[in-house]
């Protein structure tokens, strides 16, 4: 007994405990649901809380933003409106109590009424609009007393315009409207005569004959309402739907329809009857919905009549909306004609609710009948039954509306079908369905095949599909499922295989397991087949969902939630994902891998997008491996006669797939007997005696039989020696084809033919193919360069050993930019840059052998890598030809750096490997022993080193962002590489430091690289490399990198916190001197004077080169001989701007140098353009302000008023002749500059003698300056 105590005792007090853990839970239930919706809704809970509050206190919203900051935060949750719901009555209580005490204190007459109205129905309607009308009028107070004080203010709110349309920008008007009208459909709903309520009754108003007068008024604001096009249309039918459904409304309900006979009687193409038209359509199908038979039925002719005339005119056809209303109001019609009762013969599928079913099992009722059953009750019930005539005509509109062009109308006549025949009969209803089955016939559009999928869909989920009927409604369901027809260009069906999909879902959620089992088992193979395959992801997981329904519905379906699990809503996102993937790994499962190929075989092979079936292609041969001797017989039976189809999509799809599959076969180690082989290898020469080539479709189809060349190629499908060379001439044109991608799917074939059916050809004859390439490198056809440069980078060993040389100096040659601008093509050069690459490493086999034995007769070859190829890769470095898509070069560049590197790698490798000059020691050592070795014996020495970094580093400074990537990238290698070390790189550790070993870094960003890059200006070694690149992007006019690139740079020379100033001189002086360098490295270049002038004005205009005392006029007195060259008959803008702007900042300085600025900026007085003419004026003022020694005292007033009262911009004469003034005031000879610009100045003669116009001068610069 002890023992049974102490066990009941834990037992008891446990109990307590469960007890009071629930009776706290009782009383704190609010708390806690607020404390759980928390987490996952509402976050700013506090924020609208505390907005809220203060709108309470002070009885209305002081300040309109809050509103706004509401309704932002509110609309965060419009696809989860539930979650606002347990707070609704806290928001909407307290708000529509001010909005009723505001009305019944200061009455429909005061103005002020509407400024507390406004701003808090925003915050209602935005709930309306979040969670639904139905979850908010819950809320609204509904006294009798209300009802004539809401008509009151919905009245004062109609005289009310909104001033904006949009709602970002509304102050609450259209929302008042509509609030009060849903308020008003609560209040009309009050248990007593509304006359008895309605005031102006007692006053003597009322009529005998007619509504009450507030139900007139409440009429007449309604009507108004409907011929609009807002949401006010909508609530106004559901107040209507709600006032005259009433009983005591008979006369406003007669006085309605008299209304809407009228609207439609009269209905013309005028906008406003159109939107009158519609909201009395609306408004009649919300009270048929509301209303019952006993008031409906007497109207029912009138409004058929007129319903059945307005579908058949031509103003319904021109508006879907108005077909979608009239459609729902003919159905609720014929539910209104017919009885209500639910039929006993309907299938009792799956109960809505837990407590049912567990009721159900327990009493042992069953949950559907046997069609004998049906048979037998329902007979006396469908000889009792009188259906209509109406009904008959509604039923062939609504299977009318399943055929029509627009969804919602397909959609809601659906939805009808449904309600129509669960009022019929058994014998009824097969009738209905049949009819709706005959929409699934060949000769029915799309829009048919929808609509039938749509009704099938809601009979199946009312139970009004039984299941002796599932079997012929699953053969065309079926067929739904693969529904695509072609249409030019493209094809329809997916909404079709969408719905079709819809229809299998509904399956699985009405039927019991033992009426689906035969039909899912039909069904799955067609799902499964459109989850992995069709082309439209919606249609993938609209299929895999309907196949995951039935499987969790329907009960133990084999390998069912295995794949569940594959095919899931993620899995499914990626079409190759789904093709590669998926598909392969549901085919493994029994039943599945036939109906895949079929569809792969008969659709996806054929179909009209391109990507399609190279993806398909591959699909078949990712199956391959499940039953090789299948795809050996039966598919590439099917697949070979369909590669010289007259349909193109079909014999370029067979062409892939018939190469996919043969090199799948291969691969899974199954041998093709040798008449299958023949007929493989006579594809393509089939393909070329059909000339099937020519014509439309001919690019696709060579691309496609390069494919199927490298194909077999890999399967070593033996071929005779006429094919090989057919093939051959085949692979050879397509290099010849001006299409990019024919010439790359060329290249990766020819590099698995040549090693495959030309290995063995004698040694002459692989000279021959090698030497035809070769040649081909210089033949003026720019498609013909690029496919044999390609060709030449892929091409075996045996094939270029013999003439190595001469291929190599080809190559390096085709690098260069063409001489003849007509010849040049940036392509061909990208191509040759990296097939010399590519050559290189196989004739030094760097590629594939772990150590490289270099015998003394090979030396010459890395020599001439060194000497020649790396040097032609170098001049491929500082390509920057542009044509009319732009910097062109830029892909040279590119390539180039990628050569680069992987030459250097075979040089280091060479140094490495060599047995004289082996070193032993750890990575970290190996270039201190190579110094103190000596770099004589070297490959890869310190100057070559350096101009490889100074390469890289300038293209990491320039302008392109792709560029500056991947040239950062490509030093990143070099300083890290893991497979060989590279020697002899000056300041490695400081590259090192601002060049770290990290992936994750955002070269591309200006902000990012240019900090780092920007300290290497102190190494001298590297400084002017990187110069020549950084004033591209200083000079440039991307503003957003020139800001960058500004700012590096002037944070390196003027931030001074750590340094003393003799160090930030120093960098001054070493930067003008590296500038200096690059104006006369590249004289007459505009492509780099222009940025680097650019870039000296904004050096200038921040002080730097100013204050260098002796290297100041040293520097100004460069920069002025460069302008002098640069300017003289230049037509670039940008460049003249920049060479006045400086010979302004050098006439400014105290120097002598000065004067011979301020006569050159003078002369520019006279310039032939206007507008530098102007510029130049400008300067000249600013300077003689800035630098009052250039003219006297005396004099200077003078030429400060010349200056601003001239018009430089007119006549030239003019100009000139005021220039010479100055000339005089400044004690200048203009003599030495006019004759120094005679030639400019005679040429400008003789054009002023050939064309007159100035304009037409100025012509010419604005179109050399590109605009």
């Amino acid at each position: 007994m002890a023992a049974k105590n102490e066990v009941n005792e834990p037992i008891n007090s446990s109990t307590e405990k469960v007890q009071k853990e629930e009776d706290e839970e009782d009383d704190d239930e609010h708390d806690c649901c607020s404390k759980v919706l928390q987490k996952y809704f509402l976050i700013e809970w506090n924020t609208v809380k505390s907005i809220l509050d203060d709108i309470v206190s002070a009885g209305k919203v002081s300040d309109f933003s809050s509103v706004y900051k509401i309704r932002t935060i509110l609309d965060k949750y419009q696809q989860e409106g539930q979650l606002l719901e347990p707070y609704l009555e806290s928001i909407v209580s307290p708000l529509m109590f001010i909005i009723r005490t505001t009305t019944l204190n200061l009455g429909d007459k005061s103005d002020d009424i509407l400024e507390v109205v406004k701003p808090i129905s925003v915050i209602i309607y935005t709930l309306v609009t979040v969670c639904g009308y139905k979850a908010v009028i819950k809320f609204f107070p509904h006294q009798v007393s209300d009802l004539e004080f809401a008509v009151s203010l919905l009245e004062k709110c109609q005289t009310t315009n909104a001033t904006s349309s949009l709602r970002q920008e509304s102050t609450g008007e259209m929302e008042a409207k509509c609030v009060v009208l849903l308020w008003l459909s609560i209040l009309v709903l009050v248990p007593f005569d509304i006359s008895s309520v309605d005031t102006s009754i007692g006053q003597g108003n009322n009529l005998k004959d007619e509504p009450p007068p507030l139900v007139s008024r409440i009429l007449l604001i309604c009507k108004d309402y409907l011929s609009t096009a807002g949401p006010m249309r909508t609530i106004s039918g559901l107040l209507l739907s709600k006032l005259l459904t009433r009983p005591d409304m008979s006369k406003a309900f007669t006085s309605f329809i008299e209304w809407t006979h009228e609207v439609f009687s009269s209905s013309s193409d005028n906008v406003l009857d159109q939107f009158r038209l519609l909201g009395a359509v609306e408004a009649l199908a919300a009270i048929f919905k509301a209303g019952s038979r006993k008031i409906l039925s007497d109207v029912v002719p009138i409004i058929w009549s007129d319903v059945s005339a307005l579908m058949k005119s031509n103003v319904s056809g021109r508006s879907p909306l108005l077909r979608k209303y009239l459609v729902k109001l003919s159905q609720r019609i014929g539910l209104v004609c017919l009885p209500h009762r639910s039929p006993s013969w309907a299938y009792k599928g799956k109960v809505p609710s837990l407590g049912q079913s567990i009721s159900s099992e327990a009493t042992g009722s069953p949950n559907h009948c046997s069609p004998t059953d049906i048979d037998q009750s329902n007979n006396e019930q469908d000889e009792d039954m009188d259906v209509p005539e109406a009904v008959e005509e509604i039923i062939e509109v609504l299977l009318t509306g399943l055929k029509d062009t627009d969804t919602v109308v397909r959609w809601s006549a659906a939805k009808g079908i449904g309600r129509v025949t669960s009022r019929l009969t058994f014998s009824l209803s097969d009738e209905v369905l049949s009819s709706v089955l005959e929409l699934f016939s060949p000769r029915e559009g799309d829009g048919s095949w929808h609509g039938g999928c749509l009704a099938l869909a809601e009979l199946a989920r009312r139970g009004l599909l039984l299941p002796i009927s599932l079997p012929k409604v699953v053969h065309v369901v079926a067929k739904a499922l693969h529904y695509d027809i072609r249409r030019g260009p493209h094809s329809v069906g997916a909404h079709v295989r969408d719905a079709a999909a819809y229809v299998c879902w509904a399956f699985g959620r009405a039927y019991y397991h033992t009426d689906m089992r035969s039909i899912l088992e039909q069904l799955a193979p067609h799902l499964l087949t459109v989850a992995c395959y069709d082309r439209e992801v919606n249609c993938r997981r609209a299929a895999a969902a309907a196949f995951q329904e039935n499987v969790g519905r329907q009960g133990n379906y084999p390998h069912g939630i295995d794949i569940v699990n594959t095919a899931d809503y993620f899995a499914l996102s990626s079409r190759i994902s789904s093709y590669l993937n998926v598909a392969v790994s549901i085919a493994q499962y029994e039943g599945y891998l036939y109906p895949f190929v079929d569809e792969l075989l008969s659709s996806k092979m054929c179909h009209w997008d391109k990507g399609l079936r190279e993806l398909s292609a591959k699909a078949l041969s990712a199956l391959v491996k499940y039953d090789p001797e299948h795809f050996a017989n039966s598919a590439l039976e099917k697949i070979m006669p369909s590669t010289l189809s007259t349909d193109l999509c079909m014999r370029h799809g067979a062409t892939l797939a018939a190469g996919e599959v043969v090199l799948a076969l291969h691969t899974c180690g199954y041998s093709l007997s040798a008449d299958k082989q023949k007929q493989v290898a006579g594809i393509v020469p089939a393909i070329e005696k059909a000339r099937l080539y020519r014509g439309k479709g001919g690019e696709i189809m060579r691309a496609a039989v390069s494919r199927f060349i490298e194909c077999i190629s890999l399967a070593h499908i033996s071929v005779s020696d006429k094919i090989r060379r057919s093939l051959l001439d085949t692979l050879a044109e397509n290099l010849r084809h001006p299409n990019s991608q024919i010439q790359a799917a060329a290249v990766d074939a020819l590099k698995y033919f040549v090693p495959a059916y030309l290995q063995s050809m004698d040694a002459k004859g692989a000279c021959a193919i090698t030497k035809k390439y070769t040649e081909q490198l210089s033949d003026p056809n720019v498609a013909i360069r690029r496919g044999s440069a390609l060709a030449l980078g892929i091409l075996p060993y045996e094939f270029l050993a013999k003439s190595w040389k001469d291929v190599l100096s080809k190559l390096s040659k085709a690098c260069e930019v063409e001489d003849n601008p007509e010849d040049r093509d940036a392509e061909a050069r990208v191509n040759a840059v990296k097939s010399l690459v590519a050559v290189c490493e196989i004739l030094t086999g760097s590629k594939t052998k772990t150590s490289l034995h270099v015998e003394d007769d090979d030396i010459s070859l890395f020599l001439f890598i060194k000497n020649d190829v790396i040097k032609g890769l170098f001049k491929a470095l500082d390509d920057y030809s542009v044509d009319n898509r732009g910097d062109v070069g830029s892909w040279v560049r590119e390539a180039a750096m990628d050569a680069l590197e992987r030459c250097t790698y075979i040089l280091c490798w060479r140094d490495a490997m060599d047995p004289q000059s082996k070193l032993e020691g750890s990575p970290e050592n190996l270039e201190h022993d190579m110094i103190k070795k000596g770099q004589k014996s070297s490959l890869f020495d310190e100057e070559l080193a350096t101009t490889l970094v100074g390469g890289i580093l300038k293209q990491a400074v320039e302008k392109m962002d792709k560029l500056r990537e991947a040239a950062a990238r490509v030093l990143q290698r070099i300083l890290y590489s893991k497979t060989v070390f590279v020697p002899f790189i000056c300041y490695r550790e400081k590259l090192e430091e601002l060049v770290p070993d990290d992936e994750t870094l955002k070269w591309g960003v200006p902000s990012f690289s240019y900090p780092r890059f920007v300290q290497l200006l102190e190494l001298s070694c590297y400084s002017r490399f990187l110069l020549s690149g950084l004033v591209i992007a200083v000079g440039g006019l991307q503003e957003s990198l020139r800001k960058a690139a500004v700012v590096a740079l002037l944070d390196y020379l003027l931030v001074t916190k750590n340094e003393d100033l003799p160090k930030r001189a120093s960098r001054e002086h070493k930067l003008s001197e590296d500038t200096l360098w690059i104006l006369q490295q590249h004289k007459k270049c505009d492509r780099v004077i222009t940025p680097t002038l650019k870039t000296i004005e904004i050096l200038f205009s921040n002080k730097v080169f100013l204050n260098m005392e002796a290297q100041t006029a040293v520097f100004c007195a460069e920069v002025l001989d460069c302008i002098k060259i640069e300017l003289r008959g230049s037509k670039d803008f940008s460049k003249l701007y920049s060479g006045i702007a400086l010979l302004g900042y050098i006439a400014s300085i105290d120097d002598p140098i000065s004067m011979q600025a301020f006569a050159h900026l003078l002369f520019f007085l006279g310039h032939r353009y206007p507008k530098i003419r102007k510029a130049s004026a400008e300067q000249v003022y600013l300077t003689l302000l800035q630098h009052e020694s250039l003219v006297s005292d005396s004099k200077m007033e003078n030429a400060l008023e010349i200056i601003s009262e001239t018009c430089w911009e007119g006549d030239i004469e003019e100009a000139k002749h005021q220039r010479l003034k100055l000339y005089d005031l400044a004690g200048l000879d203009p003599g030495p500059l006019l004759r120094s610009n005679s030639g400019i100045s005679k040429r400008d003669g003789e054009r002023n003698r050939t064309a007159t116009d100035e304009n037409a001068q100025y012509s010419s610069l604005v179109e050399s300056s590109g605009f």
